[in-house]
């Protein structure tokens, strides 16, 4: 299945950036911190495509609390 708006290496380079620098930069974990990025862009893309583009959702629920 090709995705016309396919993450790219890049975002989820960024995004395991992220992830390593929140937990204080662990060495020996970057395959971990890999995939978490690649399962948290996929889930946001998700989300976004099943809302569908209604503006303003609300829910709060997006785990910003860590």
């Amino acid at each position: 299945m090709t995705d016309k708006a396919a993450i790219t290496f890049e975002q989820i380079r960024e995004r395991a950036y992220e992830i390593w620098e929140r937990n204080h930069r662990p060495a020996g974990f970057e395959i971990e911190f890999w995939l978490l990025a690649e399962r948290e862009l996929k889930a946001e893309r998700e989300r976004k495509r099943n809302a569908g583009g209604h503006a303003g959702g609300g829910s709060g629920g997006d785990g910003a609390a860590s």
